[in-house]
């Protein structure tokens, strides 16, 4: 192996494979409708992972801290094709029966997306971290009550290894190619979600200066 290859080797490039990718969605739940920062635009995110997996066959995992005062995911979201729905009390969707689900599923690559940035959203990354997993973390698809919270969070999961990425770049790295039988859906999918995406607040943040924008 040449040098140059070692060193590839040696980083952890972040690249995302449909066999052993599975998708996170975290507690994106009713209760927080009109707490979270631009919590329409979490969830059009999240409707377009869902869909997304299916198209694909990635394996979707979800979870609800406190149903029964928080309510349930948000109603627009299809979770009906979830490979689990775990009900929690700790604020890490890394519970027994999620890891047990990974391990199962042979994953090695997860997309997590949901809320809250800074507290179920960055426990899970860090957990998935410490055991080995390589996370790509949705900017577009995380927020919390308070925003300046969220990019807090963003920048302390890169910090420790996650990737912090946007769905679209995802689902393309995903497909990775024009030819990739599902390639046509998946372009459809994002073309039909992309007023979304230029509405969003998560992507066009307040900071980012007004020309960078246009």
């Amino acid at each position: 192996m040449s040098s140059r290859a070692l060193a590839t080797a040696k980083r952890n490039l972040g690249r995302l494979h449909q066999s052993s990718t599975a998708f996170l969605l975290c507690d994106i739940q009713e209760r927080f409708r009109p707490e979270i920062y631009a919590f329409e635009s979490v969830v059009s995110v999240a409707q377009k992972m869902a869909r997304a997996s299916k198209i694909l066959s990635i394996p979707l995992i979800v979870t609800e801290q406190y149903s029964k005062g928080l309510g349930h995911t948000a109603s627009e979201i299809d979770i009906s094709h979830a490979a689990i729905v775990e009900e929690k009390s700790k604020f890490s969707m890394f519970t027994e029966p999620v890891s047990k689900k990974l391990q199962d599923l042979s994953i090695k690559s997860v997309v997590l997306f949901g809320i809250e940035s800074h507290v179920c959203v960055m426990q899970t990354c860090l957990d998935l971290l410490e055991n080995d997993y390589d996370v790509h973390v949705l900017a577009d698809g995380v927020s919390s009550m308070n925003f300046p919270e969220a990019d807090i969070a963003l920048k302390r999961m890169g910090s420790c290894g996650a990737h912090v990425v946007s769905s679209e770049s995802v689902l393309f790295q995903l497909t990775n190619d024009a030819a990739n039988p599902n390639f046509k859906a998946i372009s459809s999918l994002v073309k039909e979600f992309r007023e979304h995406s230029k509405s969003s607040k998560l992507l066009f943040k307040a900071g980012i200066p007004a020309q960078a924008q246009l």
